[in-house]
């Protein structure tokens, strides 16, 4: 099928089998893939770069055989940013994304989303995100932009702002910047604390049941990813799903007019022309935890009494 080459920042990236077809029904291929990350990496890279990151890999597209790749393989160039990180039973070695030709040379690999953590290397064990992961327990996508509200209003009363976008799969993100004071530890207690009251005040929609069966159709605020080695799909990632949606940053006065995959390889482009990045500037609103702990322990008391 032959190969073509990329040039990507300061590198030229051969992708070989550029016509073979990852998005079946959509008949978009791996070089469609790579040229979108090419294009729009210079958008993406502040939330990858640093960051370790899991491969999901569709060599053969979305009808055939894929895996979660977490460590480096050994064929992969040594130009190509890697961390060891500490794992229960020894470390591993992964991919950062620092530059666009590695998110380039993934697309060669059939990367379809690398998903990243939510710390970075330099300080591993201090995250600087905190997220929720709002997805609907059917399909009615309305639950889901009303539990975004709340638990947005939630972190508002906590001095917490929190951003928004779409997961590219079912549901939505909510992320909060942090100054990386806290370990995963504060981080993950907080979250599950915020996650209990926003569920206390809509107890009939919203649920923090961790089985399935004992949340009767409730939607799940998942406040389970702020943990040491949990990935989220960042910004701009192309998600495996037809029509290839891509997780996107959008605005709190946009959540009424979008649901989880309404932007794609087909939109994103005119989108970010026409809107920018919403995200931009993030972490100049990096925050601490310290006096929203402290509003929270208030709120869980008021529950608890």
């Amino acid at each position: 099928m032959g190969s073509t080459t990329l040039r990507a920042g300061r590198r030229s990236i051969e992708i070989s089998n550029p016509d073979k077809v990852l998005f079946g029904g959509d008949r978009i291929t791996k070089s469609d893939l790579a040229i979108y990350y090419r294009e729009v990496a210079q958008t993406m890279l502040p939330y990858v770069r640093g960051r370790p990151a899991q491969l999901d890999r569709y060599p053969d597209g979305l009808d055939g055989e894929n895996w979660v790749q977490k460590e480096v393989p050994k064929h992969f160039p040594d130009w190509i940013e890697t961390v060891e990180v500490s794992k229960r039973d020894g470390s591993v070695t992964q991919v950062v994304c620092s530059d666009p030709a590695t998110l380039v040379y993934l697309a060669d690999q059939a990367v379809i989303t690398p998903h990243v953590w939510l710390s970075r290397r330099d300080r591993i064990d201090k995250p600087d995100l905190l997220v929720f992961d709002l997805d609907p327990a059917g399909d009615d996508f309305g639950i889901v932009r009303d539990a975004a509200r709340l638990v947005g209003e939630l972190l508002d009363e906590l001095g917490l702002h929190a951003y928004l976008k779409t997961t590219g799969s079912r549901g939505l993100h909510l992320a909060v910047p942090l100054d990386r004071r806290a370990g995963f530890d504060e981080v993950r207690t907080l979250a599950r604390d915020a996650a209990r009251v926003a569920a206390a005040r809509d107890p009939k929609r919203l649920s923090t049941e961790m089985r399935k069966d004992k949340r009767r159709g409730r939607l799940f605020v998942d406040w389970l990813r702020n943990s040491y080695a949990q990935t989220f799909a960042p910004p701009y990632a192309v998600r495996a799903r037809p029509g290839a949606p891509i997780s996107t940053p959008i605005e709190w006065g946009e959540l009424g007019r979008v649901d989880a995959r309404s932007y794609s390889l087909a939109n994103i482009a005119d989108r970010l022309s026409r809107k920018g990045d919403p995200w931009r500037g993030l972490w100049r609103r990096a925050q601490g935890l310290k006096r929203p702990r402290r509003r929270l322990d208030d709120l869980l008391e008021e529950f608890s009494g």
